[in-house]
């Protein structure tokens, strides 16, 4: 199997984590998002979205990070995405949590615009509603996470296990890193990612993005 990513992709990271520390043999494929490669013909005809990752297992594309993440479960056979109909369920529900609330304010809205250039909105005006919006959407969606889904008994997005809701929501959670936020203001989020942070891959898989965001320099606006 190949994946093509990228180290700084927040996408990717959660592909990268999960192979690591579950000892799955991929060949990971670099695509430099900084020089524009996914937007060459060759990277086009595998994926037209111009997006990483993408996982090619012998001819089989399949593009979308959280999909790809439970493929490889699943190919695996791996306890982190069990066969319950309702344990899946939940860990499913989590991860579309993550991508359709979370990572679009959060990522799109609040953290992106802020440390990359192609991000930032053209007009000062734009770009400070912009971050006003996505900072008030992100702390709603912070104390859901941190009062609801984990709440002060859960170790783990979906309980006491590890699941890949853990994989897939903990390299986006951690982009708050970037803009200095305090987490401390939801202690449940902050001891679950401390968790996540503790594994034993974690800081060879984040260390490309976690270089570059010390490299950045503020003030921003943070949760």
């Amino acid at each position: 199997m190949k994946i093509h990513y990228h180290p700084a992709s927040t996408t990717s990271r959660p592909l990268m984590l999960f192979c690591a520390e579950n000892g799955i043999e991929v060949e990971f494929q670099l695509v430099d998002l900084f020089t524009g490669e996914h937007y060459q013909p060759r990277f086009e005809a595998i994926n037209p979205n111009h997006l990483v990752p993408v996982l090619d297992d012998d001819g089989f594309l399949l593009t979308e990070s959280s999909t790809i993440l439970k493929y490889l479960a699943d190919k695996t056979g791996s306890a982190a995405y069990p066969s319950d109909l309702h344990q899946r369920a939940r860990i499913n529900e989590r991860m579309d949590w993550i991508n359709t609330q979370l990572c679009r304010d959060l990522a799109y809205g609040l953290v992106y615009p802020q440390i990359f250039p192609n991000h930032k909105r053209a007009d000062d005006a734009v770009q400070a509603a912009t971050l006003a919006w996505a900072k008030e959407r992100v702390q709603a969606w912070m104390k859901v996470l941190n009062d609801n889904l984990i709440g002060p008994r859960n170790a783990y997005l979906c309980g006491d296990q590890m699941t890949i809701a853990d994989y897939f929501g903990a390299p986006f959670v951690a982009l708050n890193d970037a803009i200095g936020s305090d987490l401390s203001h939801y202690p449940n989020v902050e001891r679950w990612l401390n968790n996540m942070k503790a594994l034993k891959s974690w800081g060879t898989v984040n260390g490309v993005f976690a270089g570059f965001a010390a490299s950045l320099k503020g003030p921003f606006e943070a949760v």
